[in-house]
C-alpha cells in the first residue's frame, strides 16, 4: 500500500483544525474543478483534493490515519498490525486495498470481537440564502431543498429579525442522522442581503442619500423619509449642510436597537423661472455669505 500525504494535498499543517481544512479544500476544489480549470491535471487534482478532505474532516478516520504516522508520500508500507484486528475490510487483505478505501472503511465502525460500533456524529451541511431588507427587519420564514446520499428533503426554517449581511445562523441537528447514538449534524446557513434600491446596509444599520433644496437646507423643518415600516417625517436642522449625517433612531435592522442614517446632499434647480431667477439674483445681491472665506489661499510665488 503506497502512502498518501493529505495534509500536504490540502496545504495545511497536521495539527490544523477543521475550518482549516475546511477553507483549504474549498479554495483548491474551487481552483481545479474541471468546469474551472482547463489545466490537464485539473480533474486529478480536484479528486485527490476530494479524497484528502474526506479524510481528514471525519474525526474517526483522520485518527486512523495519523497513526500511520508520517511516512514519504508514494513510500510502500504497512497499516498498523491491530488495525487487521479491529476493521475488517470485507475479505480483503490490506494489500490489496487502497488507502482511500481502507480510511473510507473506518466509517462503518470498529467490528472486532469485544468491540462495539463507534458513534458518529451527523453530517453537517452548508448552504445559502439571499433575503430582502424587509423579511431581515421583521424575520421570515423560509424554506431549503437539501440534497444527500438518501435524495433531497424540504427544511422549513425561521429566520429572526434583524439577521445582517454574511451573517451565518447553525441549524443544530438538522443535518445528516447521527450513527450508534451519536447527535445529528447541524446546517450552517449564510445570509445574503438582496440589493435594496433606496437602503445600503452597514451591520445593522441602514444608510440612504437624502436630497434636499437649498431652502430646505437653510430654513430647516420636516420632511418625508422612507423607512422599511413606511414613510416618517425627519427634522431637519436650519442650516444643515451637505455631507451631514441625520439619524432615525431605532429604525434600522434590528428594530430599536439599530438606526437609520439619512446622508444630505443639496440639490439645486436644473432650470429657473423668471421669478425664481429673480430671487436668487436678489439673495445673491443682499447676502454676506461665502462659502469660500475660510479657503487657504496659496501663496504666490
Amino acid at each position: 500500500m503506497k502512502y498518501k500525504d493529505y495534509y500536504d494535498t490540502l496545504g495545511v499543517p497536521r495539527d490544523a483544525d477543521l475550518d482549516q481544512i475546511k477553507k483549504a479544500y474549498r479554495k483548491l476544489a474551487r481552483t481545479h474543478h474541471p468546469d474551472m480549470s482547463k489545466a490537464p491535471d485539473a480533474e486529478a487534482r480536484f479528486k485527490e483534493a476530494a479524497e484528502a478532505y474526506a479524510t481528514l474532516k471525519d474525526p474517526t478516520k483522520r485518527a486512523a490515519y495519523d497513526e500511520l504516522g508520517h511516512p514519504q508520500p508514494g513510500a510502500e508500507f504497512s497499516p498498523p498490525p491491530q488495525w487487521q484486528h479491529d476493521f475488517s475490510t470485507g475479505g480483503q487483505s490490506f494489500e490489496d486495498i487502497d488507502l482511500a478505501d481502507l480510511l473510507a472503511a473506518m466509517g462503518q465502525g470498529r467490528r472486532g470481537a469485544g468491540r462495539t460500533t463507534m458513534p458518529m456524529k451527523g453530517r453537517d451541511f452548508e448552504t445559502s440564502i439571499t433575503i430582502p431588507l424587509a423579511d431581515a427587519r421583521q424575520g421570515t420564514t423560509v424554506k431549503l431543498t437539501l440534497k444527500d446520499g438518501a435524495g433531497a428533503r424540504e427544511l422549513e426554517v425561521t429566520i429572526p429579525p434583524g439577521v445582517r449581511q454574511d451573517q451565518k445562523l447553525r441549524l443544530r441537528g438538522k443535518g445528516g442522522p447521527g450513527q450508534h447514538g451519536a447527535p445529528d449534524g447541524d446546517i450552517y446557513l449564510h445570509i445574503s442581503l438582496a440589493p435594496h434600491p433606496i437602503f445600503r446596509p452597514d451591520g445593522l444599520d441602514l444608510y440612504f442619500d437624502l436630497a434636499l433644496t437649498p431652502w430646505e437646507a437653510a430654513l430647516g423643518g420636516g420632511v418625508e423619509v422612507p423607512t422599511l415600516d413606511g414613510p416618517v417625517l425627519l427634522t431637519i436642522p436650519a442650516g444643515t449642510r451637505s455631507g451631514r449625517k441625520l439619524r432615525l433612531r431605532g429604525r434600522g435592522l434590528l428594530a430599536g436597537q439599530s438606526d437609520i442614517y439619512a446622508l444630505v446632499h443639496i440639490d439645486v434647480p436644473a432650470t429657473l423661472s423668471a421669478a425664481e431667477r429673480a430671487l436668487f439674483l436678489e439673495l445673491a445681491r443682499i447676502s454676506h455669505f461665502n462659502p469660500r472665506a475660510t479657503t487657504p489661499k496659496e501663496n504666490p510665488t
